[in-house]
């Protein structure tokens, strides 16, 4: 939390919204809080598998930034810069590529709300989602679906569920895999959300790395030794390895979204986004393997009426203070002895 004021305070808003001198104190708000995004969850808790769909109430600018060596992803070149349309939903989810079914469902439920383009004849929403790899947690031939994200996006209509840990897309999110899910450990979805005047930011995370997990320097979660009374070592593990099969298996990947009202450009949510991984780079170790299909979007909600000019770098700052919080919160609300 110390990091998050310290950013927060930092934060000078243009145009005279605010002034130097005149910042107001920080807050750490609940991610309900964040206006203009509504989340859903649906899950297969016996499978071990799940859908959480971020629903925007108003279409929002979007981008997106990858850093892992194995996305699973749909439309993200819908939301590039040069293209910029604009975002109804972001999905995340398990059951890697083949989780990708999940968006028709969701396009469906959106449709029937009346929500997408207007092509004249039909309305499309536009939908974009990122997957990771949970097949070896849970049931490897059940994955999310067209009727799971459609669930999951009807429960976004009903009420905002922003729960943490064992939920959605975090149902079968695990950490520490360098010597595989024999000694890995629990993760799941994590929030976090802070606020400075009329300036807002959040940031969702699931957890599903390569790696292990450090909050502040020390490590809270990840690879055990083989009778699991003791934490092994990922870095070392992955530093002494000889097969191949250790690089090249795309068993992981953790997702995140950084939600914010700063009226800011699709390029200027880009490198939002990049500069929002630095929270993962000081958590995950080691992080942004070829095994991790990494994948940071960068999101405006709200009315355009209601968005606030805003100094970008200090919004990336602050923004990868929320990562962090956010990747501790998906392991503490998960339970890391699972």
């Amino acid at each position: 939390m110390k990091r998050i004021i310290a950013a927060l305070s930092a934060v000078i808003l243009a145009s005279g919204v605010m002034a130097q001198g005149q910042v107001p104190k920080p807050q750490s708000i609940s991610f309900s809080a964040i206006q203009g995004v509504s989340v859903g969850n649906a899950q297969d808790d016996a499978a071990g598998t799940g859908v959480t769909v971020f629903r925007l109430t108003v279409p929002g600018r979007a981008a997106v930034a990858v850093f892992g060596g194995g996305p699973a992803s749909r439309e993200t070149e819908a939301i590039a810069p040069e293209r910029n349309h604009p975002l109804n939903a972001l999905v995340f989810s398990g059951g890697s590529a083949y989780g990708l079914a999940a968006s028709g469902g969701v396009a469906r439920c959106l449709e029937e709300h009346g929500v997408g383009f207007d092509t004249g004849i039909a309305l499309v929403p536009i939908v974009c989602q990122s997957c990771i790899y949970d097949l070896g947690y849970g049931s490897a031939t059940v994955r999310p679906d067209e009727q799971m994200g459609y669930t999951a996006c009807e429960a976004s209509f009903a009420w905002d569920d922003q729960r943490s840990g064992n939920i959605g897309a975090g149902t079968g999110a695990t950490v520490g895999k360098a010597a595989g899910m024999q000694q890995a450990q629990k993760a799941g979805i994590g929030y976090a959300a802070a606020q400075m005047g009329s300036l807002q930011i959040g940031v969702a995370v699931v957890l599903n790395s390569f790696g292990d997990i450090y909050s502040h320097g020390k490590k809270i979660a990840g690879m055990l030794t083989l009778d699991r009374s003791a934490f092994a070592d990922s870095y070392t593990t992955l530093l002494h390895t000889t097969a191949d099969n250790l690089f090249t298996s795309t068993t992981n990947t953790t997702l995140v979204a950084v939600f914010t009202n700063a009226d800011f450009t699709p390029a200027q949510l880009k490198h939002l986004a990049q500069m929002a991984s630095a929270g993962l780079a000081r958590s995950i170790d080691p992080v942004f393997t070829t095994a991790d299909g990494d994948t940071v979007y960068a999101i405006s909600v709200g009315d355009e009426h209601h968005k606030v000019s805003a100094n970008l770098d200090a919004v990336g700052v602050l923004s990868a203070s929320l990562v962090e919080e956010a990747i501790a919160d998906a392991v503490y609300s998960a339970g890391i002895d699972r």
